[in-house]
C-alpha cells in the first residue's frame, strides 16, 4: 500500500485524462460499448435522413447527448481516482507519523 499504489493510480489518472480529452475532441475510441452503439445508431439514422433530404437535427442531438454522457462518466471516474489517490496519501502519512511517534523508524 505505498508508493506503488500511488504510482498505479497516477497512471490511471493520466490515462483517464487522455480519454476525457479525446471525448471532448469527438473521438470514439474512449467510448464504451453501449456508447459506441448509440453513436452508430444516431449516425446511421442521420445519414439515412440526410440521404432522403430531411433534417438530421435529432440524430445530431443524440450524438451530442451520448458524447456528453461519456464525458460525465469519465469525469466521475477521474474524481473517484483522485479521491482514492488522496486517501492513499493520507493513510501513508498517518502510518509514517505513527511510526515516528512510537520511537522506531
Amino acid at each position: 500500500m505505498g508508493n506503488s499504489d500511488i504510482r498505479r493510480l497516477d497512471r490511471e489518472i493520466k490515462a483517464t485524462t487522455k480519454k476525457l480529452e479525446a471525448v471532448r475532441r469527438g473521438e470514439w475510441w474512449p467510448l464504451n460499448g453501449s456508447e459506441r452503439r448509440a453513436m452508430a445508431r444516431a449516425l446511421a439514422g442521420g445519414s439515412y435522413r440526410a440521404a432522403r433530404g430531411r433534417s438530421t437535427g435529432r440524430a445530431e442531438q443524440r450524438m451530442d447527448t451520448t458524447g456528453f454522457s461519456a464525458e460525465t462518466r469519465l469525469n466521475a471516474e477521474l474524481a473517484a481516482l483522485h479521491g482514492e489517490r488522496q486517501r492513499l496519501i493520507t493513510e501513508a502519512a498517518r502510518t509514517k507519523a505513527a511510526k515516528k511517534s512510537s520511537g522506531w523508524w
